[in-house]
């Protein structure tokens, strides 16, 4: 399908949890003079940076950061809420002439914001109910076990401890037949908000799994246990939405005194481990993402030198980095 003259471009920087996607996108927005909006679903809430693994306070010094602390933690925050704040802030850089690397993992909130969201049947209050009478009376991950068996596709897109978004999951396949990605397939965001080029970042997985590792004993050391004390002590309940990912819900059961500090860890190590293997599952569907290891990052910067001076003005990118150009090409 032929591209829509004049139509807004964005880059888009994804890939599984640990990969690299901010280092990648600080070289990207310092190459082409641009901002990185995040698509990060734990990253929007405030007092959360340790567990989160947000950018650093350099990291936001050599590349402006935006979507990074925007709600409170026992704030509900939706794709749809973050689709309708992003692309704001979105449409606003990209009519002062900037360019914009939206960046992260979470694919549903990128797909809401590249193409809106599908309509789905109004709540169902009762069978919710039922689901969440489930939930009490088995072992957590129960709902997510059963809706990996009659719809993997959305149980690959969620995590095992969202119990709400995991419900609706299960409310729109009772009432429809019809998987909620399967949904989104569908509707196939004919009406798409952007152009866009989708990087992805990729390394072998044994790699990423040493990196998430390193990752959270990194987490500890820098104060993840303090800044859990901190949370439960500004008064947010362990129950909130944002407390329950796995960077805080061990820690906060290591607090308890329900688990040793190392069991802890590596129960954080295990879940995080699980939550890249699913967002590799979701990432896979997309036949849109260009994937690259760190090591090809010249051929990255070529194909976003190409993407965005396709019937649009030259960047300075273009100008300036021809010997990035001839080593990629």
């Amino acid at each position: 399908m032929p591209r829509k003259q004049g139509k807004k471009k964005i880059v888009v920087i994804t890939g599984p949890t640990a990969a690299g996607k901010t280092a990648a996108a600080i070289e990207f927005a310092r190459r082409f003079d641009g901002d990185i909006v995040s698509a990060d679903s734990m990253q929007v809430y405030r007092y959360m940076t340790i567990g989160t693994a947000k950018p650093t306070e350099e990291e936001r010094q050599r590349a402006p950061h935006h979507m990074i602390d925007v709600a409170d933690p026992d704030e509900t925050f939706s794709a749809a809420r973050y689709a309708a704040e992003a692309s704001g802030i979105i449409d606003r850089l990209l009519e002062n002439g900037g360019t914009v690397f939206v960046t992260g993992g979470t694919g549903l909130y990128i797909e809401a914001l590249l193409g809106g969201l599908i309509e789905t049947p109004p709540a169902d209050p009762e069978l919710r109910r039922f689901y969440r009478d489930l939930a009490e009376l088995h072992e957590p991950g129960y709902l997510h076990e059963m809706l990996e068996k009659s719809d993997p596709a959305s149980a690959a897109a969620i995590h095992h401890n969202d119990t709400t978004r995991i419900i609706r999951a299960l409310e729109i396949l009772k009432h429809t037949g019809v998987s909620v990605i399967g949904r989104r397939q569908e509707h196939a965001f004919s009406e798409k908000r952007y152009e866009c080029l989708k990087i992805g970042i990729v390394r072998d997985r044994s790699d990423l799994f040493q990196r998430i590792n390193e990752r959270a004993d990194a987490m500890v050391r820098d104060g993840l246990v303090e800044e859990t004390e901190r949370l439960l002590g500004r008064g947010y309940d362990p129950s909130c939405p944002s407390l329950t990912a796995f960077s805080y819900r061990h820690i906060i059961e290591y607090l308890k005194g329900k688990l040793d500090k190392d069991e802890a860890v590596r129960r954080l190590k295990r879940d995080t481990r699980k939550y890249a293997k699913r967002q590799i599952t979701w990432f896979k569907r997309d036949r849109d993402i260009v994937w690259h290891e760190p090591g090809e990052r010249e051929a990255a910067v070529e194909k976003i030198s190409r993407f965005l001076s396709r019937h649009s003005r030259p960047t300075r990118s273009t100008v300036n980095d021809s010997s990035a150009h001839e080593k990629a090409g």
